[in-house]
């Protein structure tokens, strides 16, 4: 698809979106996986075992088309967002683990982005052109420049200067959520003659993993004894995808607005899902413990 959005506009925009994830990373976030194994080891299996498996038996169970099931596969393969810090913080969730979980995430991805992807294409035969044939290694290498040299760029400017890093973050994380909106935006008008019908088709199925990631990630941890503020940073961090990077890699690298469309949607579905997700979370020990104090 040669086109400036699928060119220039959407990898400069994800570059931007995983700088600003390395510019909240440091060497520790790595470290502190030693600390807290038994959580992160949970939260991976969910992420890279038990999310795809979900997802494919939902896209199954509702009848997406080709092209839509691949682009849901794509969306549970895809890593935690910065985004999940966010909602994290506001529930009361683990940050330093959050921050551990997206670290990890944005690794594994390039390792478990083009199995996942490979697999759906092959199983589900999308009709979306030579995109369809999967990822072979040189768009592989593509999947690593955009996800995690971004990343390494950003770690790299946080270790020379934290000071600049730390001005930098909040300017960079609200760049990052205009820009997300804007790929949104322009994935959904990209597809507008069929959107009517994409929504129909998808929303439900969207609906229906978020809400069961958003589940799937509180109630995993707390099986294995993790405490109320892990379990909910798990949540967030499953829970949460970054759907620019679903959405980079179906039009930029696969050559299709349509495989786009399954994380679209999720992108604009998620915020409200996981802010009500945090709500009933949090409600127990609110009541127990009373009110939050004013700060």
């Amino acid at each position: 698809m040669d086109t400036p959005l699928a060119t220039v506009f959407l990898p400069l925009a994800l570059a931007v979106i995983m700088f600003g994830l390395g510019l909240s990373l440091t060497a520790d976030d790595f470290r502190r996986v030693r600390r807290h194994p038994r959580a992160v080891v949970v939260a991976m299996f969910c992420q890279l075992l038990l999310l795809p498996a979900l997802c494919l038996a939902l896209v199954i169970a509702f009848d997406l088309s080709p092209v839509l099931a691949v682009g849901m596969m794509l969306l549970a393969a895809s890593p935690g967002g910065t985004t999940a810090n966010l909602f994290s913080h506001l529930f009361g969730g683990d940050v330093a683990l959050n921050v551990t979980l997206t670290a990890m995430n944005a690794v594994l991805a390039i390792v478990t982005l083009p199995i996942i992807t490979n697999f759906a294409l092959q199983y589900f035969e999308p009709d979306i052109g030579p995109g369809g044939m999967g990822l072979q290694f040189g768009k592989v290498l593509q999947v690593f420049a955009l996800v995690l040299v971004p990343v390494a760029l950003g770690l790299g400017v946080r270790r020379r200067s934290e000071v600049f890093a730390r001005r930098m973050d909040r300017p960079v994380r609200q760049l990052s959520i205009i820009v997300l909106v804007a790929v949104i935006i322009g994935a959904l008008v990209a597809e507008r003659s069929n959107i009517v019908g994409y929504l129909l088709d998808v929303g439900p199925a969207a609906l229906a993993f978020c809400t069961a990631s958003l589940t799937i990630g509180y109630f995993a941890p707390r099986l294995f004894r993790l405490d109320k503020r892990q379990s909910i940073a798990c949540s967030m961090e499953i829970g949460v995808h970054n759907s620019a990077v679903a959405m980079t890699l179906a039009i930029s690298v696969l050559g299709s607005v349509s495989l786009a469309v399954p994380a679209a949607v999720y992108g604009v579905l998620m915020y409200p899902v996981a802010a009500l997700a945090g709500v009933l979370m949090t409600w127990g020990s609110r009541t127990v413990e009373g009110p939050a104090p004013v700060m």
